[in-house]
Order: C-alpha cells, then sequence, then structure tokens
C-alpha cells in the first residue's frame, strides 16, 4: 500500500484529526452548524512562530486550538475581512495533552478543542467557555 494511503488511515494523522473535526462540525445543532461551514478549519503539525509570537506563548505545546477571525458577535455586514476566519487544530500539542491526560479518548479531545474554537467564533471569550466548561481543570 503507498505511504499516503497507509497515512489516511493513522488516528494520529492529519487526516484523522480533520476528519473528527469535520464530523464534530456536522454533529453541532442546527443554528450553529451552518455559521460554522463558512469558518476554514485547518489542522498543522504545530503553530506557527507568528502565532506563537502573536499571542505571546512561548512553548509551542501549550497551544492546541486557534481561532483566528472576528466573532459573530461582533461583526458588522460592512465588514470587509481580509481572510476567512479559520480554527486551527495544532496536531503535536493535542497528542501532547492527550498523553498527559489518559484515559481521555484522542477523539473526544479532538472534537472537545474543536468545540473550543468554534466557541470563540460565535463570540464565547475562554472566560464564558470555562464557566461552563470544567475540562481543562
Amino acid at each position: 500500500m503507498p505511504a499516503h494511503m497507509y497515512q489516511m488511515h493513522q488516528p494520529h494523522s492529519l487526516d484523522h484529526f480533520a476528519s473528527v473535526a469535520r464530523n464534530t462540525v456536522r454533529a453541532l445543532p442546527d443554528a450553529f452548524r451552518e455559521p460554522a461551514r463558512a469558518v476554514a478549519l485547518c489542522v498543522a503539525d504545530w503553530p506557527s512562530q507568528e502565532m506563537l509570537h502573536n499571542l505571546e506563548i512561548s512553548d509551542p505545546l501549550d497551544l492546541t486550538g486557534l481561532y483566528e477571525g472576528t466573532p459573530m458577535t461582533v461583526k458588522s455586514v460592512w465588514d470587509q475581512p481580509a481572510q476567512p476566519d479559520t480554527v486551527w487544530l495544532f496536531r503535536e500539542p493535542i497528542l501532547a495533552e492527550w498523553r498527559a491526560r489518559k484515559p481521555v479518548q484522542l477523539d473526544e479531545l479532538i472534537a472537545h478543542v474543536t468545540i473550543h474554537e468554534f466557541a470563540h467564533h460565535f463570540g464565547w471569550s475562554d472566560a464564558d467557555i470555562a464557566r461552563i466548561d470544567r475540562w481543562w481543570e
């Protein structure tokens, strides 16, 4: 079997992460699903140095996901976005978090990070999310 075909079936591959994230978005309630589909979903091994610098994060393992864009609660029809809103998932930091949190299932963690980042798109702050989600404690 060619290496790229084998990669698609690996539970730790970028393709697997993207598939879990897409399925998570598809499972959102109707009111959230359609607006979420307008957001680009990207999976990378690591956050870029620019992302880390902009967020003042020194350890790339501290960033499992990122929402880049303007939350729906502050968007205006007059806004002219320079780029599409994007949710990023970072494979290596998520894998590190998963290894530290066993027995949490990897797909559950990927879905959780996906939901967390899309919550930012819908206008929730980290403090808002923390009030209802004790996952990271």
